[in-house]
This record gives structure tokens, sequence and C-alpha cells, in this order.
């Protein structure tokens, strides 16, 4: 056993290591074989969504720390962390386009202009959309998508309940205006993506609570059309009606999930992998942050999951990266967001931690 930058070799596995007292070192992450994790980033406190500028600083936004840090430096270099904005409601979303830093609060979007030659002294932000007010499921995700267009979540104010303007996904122009409803029937997604070749959008969605351990699962659906209705809160997971506010055939009427992940596994970030340091056979999975379950009798989730596809069709969902979950029920780390460097290594933001992890491949000897 030996220590090599943060981490501990252990026989034939990575382990973040006791090299350093933070709690972002104590974690034992299990990965398939020649991949290997280290602790990036240990002093984030809150780390949840990410998003990376055009100069290479990574911006995280944070919910209970109501901070946005800026972290730079390269891959392999020294990194420095300085916060860029506090006292904000909750700025889990950053998203970044064209020299600006969009970041959502619970009640707005604001943007902080050429942020990356001003980190020392940011700028006043500059608000271009108001949102609803509900701190319920109102922690925003965002992000610029391929038209251009910046993307923002607004949950469902509940567990479930039907109120309009709710349960949604909205596009808006980078200014804020044009502002219009693509998904429907959304119940809580904190974390969407675009296939790379076809530029779908694809997002993770929270399941109901209070029906059980097992019912209903969560998901990862793909929008097809602009205007897609997903069920909530008539069907849940494209075959659960919900004993409130469905009635017989509901499902029918939604589109379903492209695939149904674990009950209560709280799927957050999501990503394809477009890279090419990851061997051939992850290339275009779909890799999911699977927060972990508050409400389950057996906690589930914890940990980094693929899924494998044919098209548009799911062939395969597995564990990738484990061990934030211990046997005993005890929680070591919670995985939030995903990013994938230039140089193919993957980003995995831990709220729980306060850590930003890199995940890297190196072919076994």
């Amino acid at each position: 056993m030996r220590c090599v930058s943060g981490m501990l070799v252990l026989a034939g596995a990575w382990a973040l290591a006791a090299c350093s007292s933070s709690a972002a070192l104590a974690n034992d992450i299990t990965l398939p074989a020649g991949f290997r994790i280290e602790t990036w980033v240990d002093d984030v406190p809150n780390a949840r969504s990410m998003a990376l500028g055009e100069k290479g600083t990574l911006f995280v936004g944070t919910m209970r720390a109501g901070k946005v840090y800026a972290v730079t430096g390269g891959p392999d270099g020294p990194r420095r962390v300085v916060t860029v904005a506090s006292d904000l409601n909750t700025p889990n979303g950053v998203a970044f386009h064209d020299g600006d830093l969009y970041v959502a609060e619970i009640d707005r979007i604001l943007r902080y202009d050429d942020i990356e030659s001003r980190l020392s002294s940011p700028p006043e932000p500059v608000t271009i959309a108001t949102l609803p007010k509900e701190r319920h499921h109102g922690w925003r995700y965002i992000a610029f998508g391929p038209d251009g267009k910046l993307y923002v979540a607004i949950g469902a104010p509940c567990n479930v309940c039907d109120r309009e303007g709710y349960a949604t996904i909205v596009r808006m122009a980078p200014d804020g205006s044009g502002r219009e409803t693509v998904a429907y029937g959304v119940r809580n997604s904190v974390g969407f993506t675009w296939h790379p070749q076809t530029g779908e959008l694809w997002f993770t969605d929270n399941g109901r609570d209070l029906l059980g351990d097992d019912v209903p699962s969560c998901e990862l659906n793909r929008l097809e059309r602009p205007g897609s209705h997903f069920g909530f809160p008539f069907c849940h997971a494209g075959e659960v009606v919900d004993p409130e506010f469905g009635k017989p055939g509901a499902c029918e009427l939604y589109v379903p999930p492209v695939r149904k992940l674990g009950p209560h596994v709280a799927p957050l970030g999501v990503k394809f992998y477009t890279g090419e340091q990851f061997p051939r056979e992850y290339r275009g999975r779909v890799f999911i942050a699977e927060h972990g379950s508050w409400n389950r009798s057996e906690p589930i989730g914890y940990r980094i999951t693929t899924v494998a596809l044919d098209g548009s069709r799911a062939t395969s969902y597995e564990p990738f990266a484990t061990g934030w979950l211990k046997p005993d029920g005890k929680v070591t780390g919670r995985p939030v967001d995903l990013l994938v460097l230039a140089d193919g290594s993957l980003l995995v933001s831990d709220d729980h931690a306060g850590a930003i992890y890199r995940i890297t491949y190196e072919p076994p000897q």
C-alpha cells in the first residue's frame, strides 16, 4: 500500500485515501479494471453543478453554501479555488456561454459578464430571468443546448401535485427572452445533456415518494419532440398510475422513460461520454450520478452508473463507481454532477464530502 497523488494504491483497486485529513479523501471507491479515481479538489464545500469556461476555469454551484466557486489550474497542475459569488439563494445551477457565467438561484437566473478575466473582482450580476419562488424542488439545473438556448428545469413544488407552470423544462435565449416550454410532466430534473450525434435532449427525473420502498423507479428520458409530456403527476416511470391523480390507462398517454432506474436512487447529473481516454465500449454511453435515497428503509444509489445504448434504446444499466455507501449504511459521499474534460477524464462533484473527483483510465499492465 502506498500513497500517490492523494490516493492509496490497494491490491487491485484505487481508493481515495487517508493521505489527507479531508473527508473527501476517506472514501473507498471501486471502479472497473484500469480506472482510477483521485480527489481533484477537496475544498469546495457543498459542491453541486459544474460548468467549464473557455479558458479552462471550472465553475461550481452549491445549495446550502449559497456560493459559486471557480477552480483554476489544468488536469495535472496545481489548482486554486476562488469564491466568485456569495450569499445567493441556493445557486445550484451554473452554465457558461460566450465568455459569461450564468447562475440559477431558486427565483432568478443571473449572468456574470466576462467572468474568466475577472475572477478576483467579479462583476455585479445581471438578472436575465425570474423563476418561481417555491423552494420545494427549487434547486435549478441549467445548461446551454446545441441550439444556443439556455435550458432550465422547473421542478414540481410538492411530492405530487398538478400545478400549471411546474414540472417542466423550459428554454430561452441567452438574454432571457423567448421563453418556451419544451417538456412537460417532469417531476424534478436536476441534470440534462444532449446526444452528441442527434442533438436531442436527454434528462434524469426523480420519482415521487410515499408509494413504498420500490415504487416508482427514477428515470432516464429522451425528448424526441419539443412539447412532449412525460407523465407526472398522472403516471410514473411509464407504468405506475398515480393513486391520486391518475386514471386507468393513463400511462398510455405519455412518453415512457428510455430506462427505468432504481427506486429513489435520486439520479442527478447525466452526461454522454464523448472522450477517447476510456475504453471503446464506454464511448457514447450515458453516465449518471445517483445522489442516493433519503427515505428508503434500505439506502440505495450513492454511485455512478452507466447506460449502454443501441440507437435510442437502452441495452444495459450497470454500476460504474461505487463505495460511497458502505455495507453498514454509512454514507461518505453523494455524487451530484459529471463533466467530461478535453483529455477524456471525468469529473464528479460530491456535495456531501465537498470535493470534486477525477476519474481516469490506463490500460491494466
